[in-house]
């Protein structure tokens, strides 16, 4: 079964096309060094909870717009050597810099998968 990683950014709705782009050229080098799957999703229906919520975690602004995100790998191993070239790939490096979003509210993690139907 895959290794995951999982993604939650908020995209200010005026940069949702840079962030595109961004997203396809970092997928690009994922799937070049090995990541079996790449997805980027625009919130559609997301609702604002009053406790908890994709929009509360990210604290998203009323000009912004959540993206949930994944990579999947062949396990934590490759994960970890794949994201170790990823991270030292020049073509990325001055998009690192500008990012289209706040990388400070960027929510992500690795998960081990356990079923998949």
């Amino acid at each position: 079964m895959p290794y995951v990683d999982g993604f939650l950014v908020a995209v200010p709705k005026d940069r949702i096309e840079e962030y595109k782009e961004l997203a396809r050229k970092a997928g690009d080098v994922w799937m070049e060094y090995g990541a079996l799957s790449y997805v980027e999703c625009l919130a559609d229906d997301v609702p604002y909870g009053e406790l908890t919520s994709f929009p509360r975690a990210v604290q998203a602004k009323d000009d912004e717009t959540v993206v949930f995100s994944w990579i999947t790998y062949e396990s934590r191993e490759k994960r970890d050597e794949i994201n170790a070239k990823v991270m030292a790939d020049p073509r990325l490096k001055g998009d690192m810099d500008n990012m289209p979003f706040d990388g400070k509210r960027m929510i992500y993690g690795g998960f081990k998968s356990f079923m998949e139907l």
